[in-house]
């Protein structure tokens, strides 16, 4: 019996808030801390995923908050497994559902598979299971890596995705050395755009922006085979601010520009939201301050920090082939061999 590997066309693109589901998937009993944007991201990919859905979680924030004896907040069926197993994990679950339909022991239907994962079990330990993931193009399966820029399970650790200065239990702020932590965020969902050609989405997300999240979610499990998202996810308690403030932390990172949204659909990029916007030229991009003065992590940050921090980002908009994706800059010589008009980066995403 032949087992479909791609989508369906059951999840509909949702065109605005009247769109989104009703049902609850993700509802009480977890232990998230409040304002956990976390939490909420869990909440919109099981809206945008519905009932047939599979989630597997890897320890972090949302394994330990989400599971207490006997009690989850999981609606759907759900796994928790290994630190960094998000990616072998989601593989396996594809390859075991796909051989029980050829067997004739399950319905031969669409069951979603997502596996969760932080960016301490994403990002860096799980790094090398996802990246074998997104080779395996015959298995249906979304990783969705929450960003909150630390390990926050184990009381804010720095990881490969905490931002340049920022304030950790493993870099705090000295007298002698104010900034403990000098390396720039690791381009996740760009790497991996660049190195797997061949996974079919790969998206940037922010639950701040819902309607767009939904959005990726359902195009990743649509299009078939192994795809990955990764957002962008406040944390009132690694990054010190108070927790009313979650969304609006979620609308700065996009709008100056330091987390850009956008989605690699086979082999084509498209920004979304604001940052379609803002490289469009319909809104302008806010200086960083704006965010960083807003999280108690940067408030020891001067005048230099904070213009080196602008100027990184300004580099991204200015120098890189499109914002968030390419980390690296193309000559100018190389640039009138290859024919590519460095105008702005705007005009790809108008034709993108």
């Amino acid at each position: 019996m032949a087992v479909e590997t791609h989508g369906t066309g059951t999840l509909p693109q949702i065109k605005g808030v009247k769109d989104v589901p009703y049902d609850e998937l993700f509802v009480s009993g977890h232990r998230t801390c409040q304002g956990c944007e976390s939490a909420l991201v869990m909440r919109h990919m099981i809206k945008a995923s519905g009932p047939r859905t599979i989630v597997l979680g890897s320890t972090g924030c949302m394994y330990v908050a989400n599971t207490t004896y006997y009690t989850t907040p999981w609606v759907v069926p759900w796994m928790h497994t290994q630190l960094g197993a998000s990616g072998s994990a989601a593989l396996g679950t594809a390859a075991g559902l796909k051989v029980l339909m050829r067997k004739g022991k399950l319905k031969n239907e669409k069951i979603n598979v997502i596996a969760f994962c932080g960016d301490g079990g994403g990002a860096d330990m799980g790094i090398g299971a996802i990246s074998a993931t997104l080779t395996h193009k015959d298995y249906n399966c979304l990783v969705l890596l929450y960003d909150n820029e630390s390990y926050a399970n184990t009381d804010i650790q720095l990881s490969s995705q905490t931002p340049y200065g920022a304030v950790t239990t493993f870099s705090p702020s000295g007298d002698k050395k104010r900034l403990m932590h000098t390396r720039w965020k690791k381009n996740v969902p760009g790497m991996l755009a660049a190195g797997h050609p061949e996974s079919r989405y790969i998206a940037a997300g922010c639950a701040a922006y819902a309607v767009d999240l939904m959005n990726k979610i359902r195009k990743a499990l649509e299009l078939g085979g192994p795809t990955f998202v990764h957002t962008l996810d406040p944390c009132p308690k690694g990054w010190d601010y108070h927790p009313q403030y979650s969304q609006e932390l979620g609308h700065l990172a996009v709008e100056t520009g330091i987390w850009p949204l956008y989605e690699v659909m086979d082999g084509v990029c498209n920004l979304t939201g604001p940052t379609r916007q803002i490289a469009e030229g319909r809104k302008k991009r806010k200086p960083v301050y704006e965010y960083l003065k807003r999280q108690g992590r940067f408030a020891h940050f001067i005048d230099e920090d904070v213009e080196h921090f602008q100027a990184q980002v300004d580099k991204m908009w200015t120098d890189w082939l499109i914002p968030g994706v390419i980390p690296f800059t193309v000559p100018a010589k190389d640039l009138a061999i290859l024919k590519i008009d460095k105008k702005p980066v705007h005009e790809q995403a108008k034709t993108a």
